[in-house]
């Protein structure tokens, strides 16, 4: 669990990040789960894209891919939405305290 001080600075960390994930209307599937979790690998620090039909829709589809890949949700902004996952062997994002 992420403290207010650790989101606010990955909030600061993911401003300039353009999204590298897209989910479409079709949702999430097993590839596309594959697909941030290999990004989250490579980046902890991830921007998706998700275009579902409303908000609550995206709101559900978020929290699925957060819970299915481990992630947490750091913000979420419309369709963007900022997930982060530590990686334990090679860390390139150091939170503060």
């Amino acid at each position: 669990m992420l403290s207010d001080a650790q989101k606010k600075h990955l909030r600061r960390l993911g401003h300039e990040r353009k999204p590298i994930v897209f989910a479409g209307k079709a949702g999430i599937g097993a590839a596309f789960i594959a697909e941030v979790d290999r990004a989250l690998i490579d980046h902890e620090l991830v921007k998706v894209r998700a275009r579902a039909g409303d908000r609550d829709e995206r709101d559900s589809m978020l929290a699925e891919l957060a819970r299915a890949t481990r992630a947490e949700l750091v913000q979420r902004i419309g369709h963007v939405a900022l997930f982060y996952r530590a990686n334990p062997e090679k860390q390139g994002i150091i939170l503060p305290g």
